[in-house]
């Protein structure tokens, strides 16, 4: 955690704000670990009388969830997962634990998001640059996202909803001069995005067919990197004061929530005047992380809209959640967005991709 993030950006306690006891800014209270100006393992504390809730520091990544203790019970397997072992090892270790298995997601989930995110710098995906498997979409998605935004927007940070392993954080620090920071509740995916970002060095089990797994490590560029930093924050608890960030960015986020329309409002709260938002979202609801009731679209077909999630998404941004505060600044309805799964299973996604501006004048 840099110690800059933590004084521009002032978190608060996301269990104070939760029990609504207003805004209390965290403090670091223990630092145990440091490199410069970055706090590789310490504590954040709560000096609220009646809270003083305290937030670890490991790897570099501050955990700031409301419930921090049931976060910790958890991912303590994932937290304290060795990086060290041969790839012969690990490989053993997949065999036994078996498809389905913690072990066995954790890598497939990490490979795909390492895949898409970074792969178009492994010399391995060279000959499949302009196949379906192509990596990089949300690079390419990004950068789109950001052109139908325009450049005039406010000083200030930028905040990466659902960065996964990072690579989103590193496009916004190559199109932006302030900080930026990546969240996500990932702990495992929040080790390689800042291994990418402060080493330049992405190290992945690339999935080759059932329970075999290729590691992949190589070199990618590395953009400003005492600009980026990342945290393990909840993106429906987004621990900071109002109108913090001139850009924010959610890809294909706002279906993986509870609460998309309160993601929305989030999102809201947190620009600056005149700052933009990117969204992207391919409305792949499942009913086990979001109720259908909560769905933007996707249900109730019998109404005027027909169930139709692109004028909900509209409606919400500029009618009802954004009233008066946001508006639309483009959108591109069908944006292409592959996800390589295996070497014989690549998903395509059609993404509805939006840009959203605060109301109020730049800076």
């Amino acid at each position: 955690m840099h110690i800059g993030h933590l004084e521009e950006l002032a978190p608060i306690c996301p269990r104070c704000r939760a029990d609504g006891q207003g805004d209390v800014t965290l403090v670091l209270a223990v630092t145990e670990r440091r490199r410069g100006d970055d706090v590789l393992e310490g504590i954040l504390h709560c000096p609220r009388n009646g809270c003083r809730l305290e937030y670890p520091i490991i790897d570099g990544i501050p955990i700031i969830v409301p419930d921090v203790a049931r976060y910790l019970a958890d991912n303590l397997w994932y937290i304290n997962l060795r990086g060290d072992l041969s790839e012969t090892l690990e490989s053993l270790l997949g065999d036994a634990a078996g498809p389905g298995s913690a072990f066995d997601t954790m890598r497939h989930h990490l490979g795909s998001y390492a895949h898409d995110h970074w792969g178009e710098f492994d010399p391995l995906e060279t000959a499949a640059a302009d196949g379906p498997s192509a990596p990089g979409a949300v690079a390419r998605c990004l950068t789109a996202g950001l052109d139908l935004l325009g450049n005039d927007l406010p000083a200030g940070p930028a905040l990466d909803i659902g960065c996964s392993v990072g690579r989103s954080s590193s496009v916004l620090a190559d199109h932006t001069q302030g900080l930026v920071l990546g969240v996500d509740l990932n702990f495992v995916m929040l080790r390689l995005a800042r291994r990418a970002i402060t080493e330049g060095r992405v190290i992945y089990p690339r999935r080759r067919i059932g329970v075999v797994y290729d590691r992949r490590s190589f070199g990618v560029p590395v953009v400003a990197p005492e600009r980026v930093d990342f945290w393990a924050c909840d993106a429906m608890a987004l621990p900071f004061p109002g109108h913090r960030f001139a850009l924010t960015t959610a890809l294909n986020i706002l279906d993986c929530v509870p609460a998309p329309s309160s993601l929305l409002t989030g999102i809201r709260d947190n620009l600056l005047p005149g700052g933009g938002a990117v969204l992207a979202t391919p409305y792949d609801w499942s009913g086990s992380v979001t109720q259908p009731q909560a769905w933007i679209g996707g249900h109730s077909q019998r109404g005027s809209s027909q169930g139709a999630a692109e004028s909900r998404l509209r409606s919400l941004l500029t009618e009802e959640i954004g009233a008066s505060t946001l508006r639309i600044a483009g959108e591109n309805t069908n944006f292409p967005w592959h996800v390589r799964l295996h070497d014989r299973s690549t998903v395509a996604y059609s993404t509805h991709l939006v840009a959203v501006r605060a109301v109020g004048a730049v800076g």
